[in-house]
């Protein structure tokens, strides 16, 4: 005798309820405390896990902006997901041209104040370091990673990944402290049903 409709919704919606408090319970909070060679906490350190799963469930990104601050890039350091746009609002009251020369992204916003019509895509994984044509000493960092569990560190070098599901990752930790073209710190992380800690040093960082 075939189930009616009533009958199905009875069996599937504790179903489904229970599959969504499965998979809450599979994920936790993975804590990376980030030190320099010295021992001293690392702030504005990157941090985010890799794996095949994780790039499945990245997402591009809305509303990131980089501005140009009494001539200073602010954030400093940004982290985006692949395919994310960053605007880079100019909110000083003299003109920069924002440049980067890498190979993750090259591209070049001539002398400008306010904002440009078309922010920048930000279209393949890496390190992107950028500068300002006009004032030297103005230096910024984009990190673009394929992943929806990264963080950047506080100045006590901590940073929290929550929501993260269980599995097999490749935890990845970058400075901008380290010597220019220098790849993230890379080791193999496997993340359980508890919440875990994991410390990290980072040789050959100026903190």
């Amino acid at each position: 005798m075939s189930l009616t409709l009533r009958a199905w919704a009875a069996l599937v919606v504790p179903l489904a309820a229970t599959c969504l408090h499965t998979s809450e319970a599979r994920a936790t909070e993975v804590s990376v405390q980030v030190r320099a060679g010295v021992g001293k906490p690392l702030g504005d350190a990157v941090v985010f896990l890799e794996s095949r799963e994780a790039k499945a469930a990245a997402r591009v990104m809305r509303g990131v902006e980089v501005a140009q601050i009494e001539r200073r890039f602010v954030p400093a350091v940004t982290v985006v997901t692949l395919g994310t746009e960053v605007q880079f609002p100019n909110r000083d009251k003299v003109r920069h041209h924002v440049y980067s020369f890498s190979s993750s992204k090259s591209f070049e916003l001539k002398l400008y104040t306010g904002t440009p019509a078309n922010p920048v895509l930000f279209d393949r994984p890496g390190i992107v370091v950028m500068g300002c044509n006009i004032h030297d000493d103005m230096a910024a960092w984009v990190v673009v990673v394929e992943t929806p569990y990264f963080g950047k560190t506080g100045v006590g070098g901590q940073v929290q990944l929550v929501d993260v599901p269980q599995g097999h990752y490749r935890l990845r930790v970058w400075h901008p402290g380290r010597p220019v073209g220098s790849a993230a710190l890379d080791q193999a992380l496997s993340v359980g049903a508890q919440a875990l800690t994991v410390p990290v040093q980072l040789d050959n960082v100026k903190p």
